[in-house]
């Protein structure tokens, strides 16, 4: 008998509340599986399940004779892969215009509707977005959460070292998982075949109806297969176009690398990181190419074929998306806490693998490793490094520096130059 998937608290809860109180409509986005309906269930009062055919069909036909139909029921209603019908958006704006209330309406959707003429209006001030990401590892149970970032930013994290019980192995499985809901509930072989259905599905099925414009399989096999090749990386489209052609032999100009990547960017597959440009006391010039991710690291390596025991025997690799994963988490929690997430690099090779950026000004310097005496101090003294070129007069000094490692017995603060060291097994928002 197959195990009942339970639904667990997310991040998300939060954020959806917080916005149902404070607007009339919100749009759940995000990548396909990644638990929104299941999510969004948890608020609403009623249901249109526009993923069924069968509502789908007889709710186009409503939409003709008599549309307001559509957006009756109890409140919050739930309206499932509203971008199948886009011209439902126009409908509830006005419709929460006319109710002038709270909590109305909570939409969900898996992609970038590709009619977009069939939208007037953005819905600003009315509809409120939230983006939903695959599971971190304190919302899966994986991470023991000793460590808080809110508490770091709040100067209230406990400088006692907390104990992680997370070891290479775990992290290369977690990596080949993701965070997938159901992934996260399966045993570790059928969790590694649930993000590799995934996969998949990106390229038999998802790329082929994102935007009704027709793309080859295995041009986006490829493709993801180079962006997984260069994770954590600011290379040009140009230099994915090159990659391709000289790893799998096959020429990608770089109009058609834009036309895919916009495409799995609509999929919410792709989530690339934007350069943080701070005030420095330097004059040299900061890089403003964006850093290439997947929004889970499980995409990388089920496009690399690859599993747990190839990372284990590969600690490059692992490396590159063991970056993805802590890129992963660090968004989910940013998200908790009302912070974005960028990358800093300047024309003097000095760069910052994470800044984590709150809309109060506060932010952390974040630098991403494996582990080791080595490349932790390496890290630190990047972060001590790019501290000292910031202008504390123009800007705040930033409210902690970490270097967030995969493994590493504890976490614990370096008391020559208050760095924290925190394997991602204790990290939470």
């Amino acid at each position: 008998m197959a195990k009942k998937i339970e639904y667990r608290k997310r991040i998300a809860d939060k954020l959806i509340l917080r916005r149902l109180q404070s607007k009339g409509g919100i749009l759940i986005e995000g990548p396909k599986w990644c638990g929104k309906t299941t999510t969004a269930k948890q608020f609403a009062a009623s249901l249109l399940d526009l993923g069924n055919s069968t509502i789908l069909n007889n709710a186009q036909i409503a939409i003709e004779v008599n549309p307001s139909t559509l957006l009756n029921g109890d409140t919050p209603r739930l309206i499932d892969e509203w971008q199948t019908m886009p011209e439902l958006w126009d409908m509830v704006r006005s419709e929460i215009d006319s109710r002038n209330s709270f909590g109305q309406f909570i939409l969900t959707g898996s992609t970038i509707p590709p009619d977009k003429e069939k939208i007037r209006h953005s819905g600003t001030g009315r509809i409120g977005r939230i983006t939903m990401r695959t599971m971190s590892l304190w919302e899966s149970g994986d991470s023991s959460g000793s460590v808080s970032l809110g508490a770091l930013f709040n100067k209230e994290q406990s400088q006692q070292p907390q104990e992680n019980n997370l070891i290479l192995r775990h992290i290369a499985f977690l990596i080949c998982r993701g965070g997938w809901p159901q992934a996260t509930m399966l045993k570790k072989d059928l969790a590694l075949d649930a993000a590799n259905d995934y996969y998949e599905a990106i390229y038999k099925t998802d790329i082929l109806r994102v935007d009704n414009v027709r793309r080859s399989s295995e041009r986006t096999q490829l493709l993801l297969r180079s962006y997984a090749r260069h994770q954590g990386r600011d290379v040009s489209f140009q230099k994915i176009g090159e990659d391709i052609r000289e790893n799998d032999n096959l020429t990608f100009s770089y109009e058609t690398v834009s036309d895919y990547i916009n495409a799995l960017k609509k999929l919410f597959v792709i989530e690339d990181m934007p350069a943080w440009n701070p005030n420095l006391r330097s004059r040299a010039a900061i890089q403003s190419s964006d850093t290439r991710f997947f929004t889970d690291p499980s995409i990388a390596a089920s496009a690399l074929s690859i599993g747990p025991n190839d990372l284990i025997n590969d600690m490059q690799t692992m490396g590159f998306l063991f970056e993805t994963l802590a890129v992963r988490d660090l968004r989910v929690y940013a998200d908790a806490l009302g912070g974005n997430l960028f990358h800093f690099r300047n024309a003097d090779g000095l760069e910052c693998d994470a800044v984590l950026h709150r809309r109060n000004g506060t932010y952390g310097l974040i630098e991403i490793k494996l582990g080791g005496v080595n490349s932790i101090e390496k890290g630190a003294q990047t972060l001590n490094a790019l501290e000292q070129k910031i202008n504390t007069d123009k800007m705040l000094a930033p409210s902690f520096k970490m270097v967030l490692t995969a493994v590493g017995e504890y976490s614990y603060l370096r008391p020559n130059d208050n760095v924290w060291v925190v394997p991602i097994g204790c990290l939470k928002d």
